[in-house]
């Protein structure tokens, strides 16, 4: 954080977080000196935010108990987060899907100062994002439960629409979910199958919560893993490519990438169909 005003913010969220906190702490958390923590603290208390400051060896400074601070404040750089993952989540479908993003963008713009708030309005005019989903979008309550199911390690079933249309119910473990190719898919272990999957999301009808819990594998990689699955699925044409490049640029952009290539038409990944689910 090199501007103080970001500082002075990131220092009152560790007083509000923390509780109380000695100088040396908030000097080493904020890559700064303890006078300059002190000269902090003063700004804060000339805004009115009120501060009790110990000495001795267990002192340190806290907010004075019983103070609520704003519910909302950001730094520029958090203001532009914010906005930006707000545009992302429209891009991505969700505006027409639930009145969510609209709620959020208007409780955003009425806590920001002026000049942050004009920044906001100014995202979407100004910033473009590539990440136009297909006209196949999933429901944000499968989303929403899918990505709750795999935060809380919890076993869903899902009643599933495979790309012949055939309908099938399954236990599922979600580890991940990850959006790729204009289709969000969920990757996890498959009770039906006892193997790993991916499901595109669009095709879930329903999704119910089951009593059982499950491990999630360590440092699993959700588009690692769909990357490689769209790699492996048998193709229904042979293909043969003689790549005239440097080693170099090989290893920076491995052969693999290949597979993410569009179809001819701007469909989409190759095979993206055939490995969601099964």
């Amino acid at each position: 954080m090199s501007r103080p005003a970001s500082r002075v913010l990131a220092l009152l969220e560790l007083l509000q977080s923390r509780g109380q906190i000695d100088g040396a702490t908030l000097a080493q958390e904020l890559q700064v000196e303890r006078r300059t923590v002190r000269r902090y603290i003063q700004t804060l208390e000339a805004l009115g935010i009120p501060i009790q400051a110990e000495r001795g060896r267990f002192g340190g400074y806290r907010l004075m108990p019983g103070y609520r601070l704003p519910p909302m404040m950001f730094s520029d750089d958090e203001a532009l987060a914010l906005g930006l993952g707000l545009l992302a989540v429209r891009q991505l479908g969700w505006a027409e899907a639930s009145p969510a993003v609209a709620s959020a963008q208007a409780k955003l713009e009425r806590v920001l100062p002026t000049p942050l708030r004009k920044r906001q309005r100014g995202i979407a005019e100004r910033i473009a994002l590539d990440l136009t989903p297909t006209q196949d979008l999933a429901a944000p309550a499968v989303i929403a439960a899918l990505g709750a199911a795999a935060f809380a390690q919890q076993r869903m079933r899902i009643s599933y629409r495979d790309a012949q249309g055939d309908r099938s119910e399954r236990d599922f473990d979600a580890y991940g979910l990850g959006f790729r190719g204009g289709h969000w898919y969920a990757v996890g272990l498959c009770g039906l199958r006892q193997a790993l999957r991916s499901f595109r999301l669009d095709r879930i009808d329903t999704v119910t919560p089951l009593p059982q819990s499950f491990g999630r594998p360590e440092s699993f990689d959700v588009l690692a893993h769909l990357q490689q699955s769209f790699v492996q699925v048998p193709r229904a044409h042979a293909v043969q490519l003689r790549v005239f490049a440097p080693l170099e640029a090989l290893v920076r952009q491995p052969l693999a990438a290949l597979s993410s290539a569009e179809q001819p038409g701007g469909h989409g990944p190759w095979c993206a169909d055939a490995v969601s689910g099964g």
